[in-house]
């Protein structure tokens, strides 16, 4: 039986599933210490679900493979994991209106997928360096971000405050002044009030300054009532 290509013993059978459960644990503990959507238990199913279908692919319909013109295709179950492990990782994503967020989650489930295809089939190897490669990503890239990137995202303000001649100067130059880079800005009435105005401002903040100090110098302008930033 050790010869048969379509047989797997217990044993193996054991291994693989029990490594896509460690695999995709570690992956799914840096997603879960990140507080995603997506955490430890979800990584841990989808890999171990798709080792399983991958060995199912491979090892479960041997007994066809002895009927005469039977041709077999491990690879077929395996393609329909990989596509519709998809909806799945939509489920991570949310639009907000002016941002995505969970893509990379969205992504690790996907990984966590090929993962438990490869453990299935036996490729101990490839799963394991695909492994430590997505944690690397996660972590080391993480910081990297953090690091140099984070003071450059689109931030929205929402200033509400009164119409008045010159604001929209002053607020303009405070935060150039403060290195930002405004790239949008719209103005509309209150419902409530028509003297009132909400000021939209999209803008990149230069790496190292306060959103927090921002918003105070903002807010102690005079005809500013309140300023909130996403």
């Amino acid at each position: 039986m050790a010869s048969n290509p379509w047989y797997i013993d217990q044993l193996h059978i054991t291994l693989r599933l029990i490594l896509a459960v460690l695999l995709g644990g570690l992956i799914g503990f840096e997603r879960e210490r990140s507080s995603h959507a997506a955490g430890l238990r979800t990584h841990i199913l989808v890999c171990l679900g798709s080792t399983l279908i991958m060995l199912l692919s491979m090892y479960g319909f041997t007994e066809f493979s002895k009927l005469a013109n039977v041709q077999r295709d491990p690879a077929r179950l395996a393609a329909q994991v990989i596509s519709g492990i998809g909806f799945l990782g939509a489920g991570t994503i949310l639009y907000t209106g002016k941002s995505i967020t969970g893509l990379t989650t969205a992504a690790s489930l996907w990984v966590v997928a090929a993962i438990g295809l490869a453990t299935g089939a036996g490729f101990y190897y490839a799963s394991i360096l695909t492994c430590v490669l997505s944690l690397l990503s996660l972590w080391v890239l993480n910081v990297v971000e953090q690091k140099y990137f984070n003071g450059k995202k689109l931030r929205i303000l929402r200033i509400q405050a009164d119409e008045s001649p010159g604001l929209l100067t002053r607020i303009s130059s405070t935060l150039t002044g403060k290195g930002s880079d405004i790239r949008k800005l719209t103005v509309e009435e209150t419902e409530r009030e028509s003297h009132e105005m909400i000021i939209s401002i999209s803008l990149r903040m230069s790496r190292g300054t306060q959103i927090s100090s921002v918003v105070e110098e903002l807010q102690q302008m005079s005809g500013v009532h309140s300023v909130s930033c996403e």
